[in-house]
Order: structure tokens, then sequence, then C-alpha cells
């Protein structure tokens, strides 16, 4: 149970017995998902990190925490699929857009959406919460496709990274639902 409750109205609710239906699967609960503990952060490019939450291979998606202690990029992409944002920290923003989006903000992203994804010098760190469903395609400088990356790229991107910093290749298997 969570929390014992103390002065609360609910106080004296019975929490139901039969939670999960036959076959679900439990939720995932991180506690301080946004962890100072680098050794959660993916190295997803040479500026910026991604700390995978949820991860659904059968779905092509995911939630992350994407993180930059200073100025980064991730390489221009298209997405095929809707994108959702949320900003914790710090300053980010699209090359193609007119907005920057700082703590506090919600981001939609439209399936058929290119961009170039940077994060602004600020004194604290980009984090944004997302949820992608995949792929996201590679674009060049004339926005015409040069690869992708996918759930099975992002899992085994993290199995690597999760071996070599000693948290164990299977930790990102937690996180499948």
């Amino acid at each position: 149970m969570a929390e014992k409750p103390t002065n609360e109205f609910w106080r004296d609710l019975k929490p139901i017995t039969n939670v999960f239906r036959p076959d679900a699967k439990p939720e995932v609960y991180i506690p301080d998902a946004a962890t100072e503990d680098e050794r959660y952060y993916v190295p997803f490019t040479e500026t910026v990190s991604s700390r995978p939450l949820w991860i659904s291979p059968d779905q092509n998606r995911w939630a992350d925490i994407l993180m930059a202690k200073e100025a980064g990029v991730v390489n221009r992409h298209y997405h095929p699929h809707e994108v959702f944002a949320y900003t914790i920290s710090g300053k980010w923003g699209y090359l193609e857009h007119d907005w920057t989006a700082t703590a506090g903000d919600f981001i939609f992203e439209s399936p058929g959406e290119g961009h170039t994804l940077v994060a602004y010098e600020h004194e604290d760190p980009m984090r944004a919460f997302f949820i992608v469903t995949g792929p996201l395609v590679w674009l060049d400088e004339d926005g015409e496709p040069e690869g992708y990356f996918d759930v099975h790229n992002y899992i085994e991107m993290c199995r690597a990274h999760y071996e070599k910093v000693g948290l164990g290749a299977d930790y990102v298997d937690t996180l499948f639902r």
C-alpha cells in the first residue's frame, strides 16, 4: 500500500483486492525518474542522453527523459507517428519552430513532422519527458531520409550502455510492458 493516510477524508477506504485483470502486467514505478545518477542515462548523441522509463517492444513505443547538461543536439529526424513531450527543466526547441520550451511546457508533435531538436545553454540541464512511437527517420541536411531508429535500436543501445556502466544489460528488460 502507498503511504498510510492520516487526516485525508478517504482514509477509511479499502483498496481493491482484485487489482489486475488476467494477463495484465504490473505498473512501472520509478522513484526519482529524473535522477542525477548518470548511469541511467544512455548516450543518444555526443551531447544528449536518454533515460528509458517504459518500453513497449510490441508497439514500437517508449517513454524516456531526454537530458542535455549543456548545449546539445539530436540528429534531424522525422516522426511518422505522434510524440508527446513535457519539459522538466532547462531549455530546448526545434530549429524549425518559433517556440522554445522551458520547465512546465507541453508539446504535441503531429505525425509527419521533421525537425532538429536542440538543447540551449541554461543554468539547469535540459530534461524533457517524451512518449515516442517509433521509428524516428533520420534526415540529412536537405530533409531526405538517411536511416532510422526504432524501439529495437533503442533497446540494443540501452543494453550495451547498462552493461558497460555495471547496471547489467537486463536492466532494460524490467521496463518492458
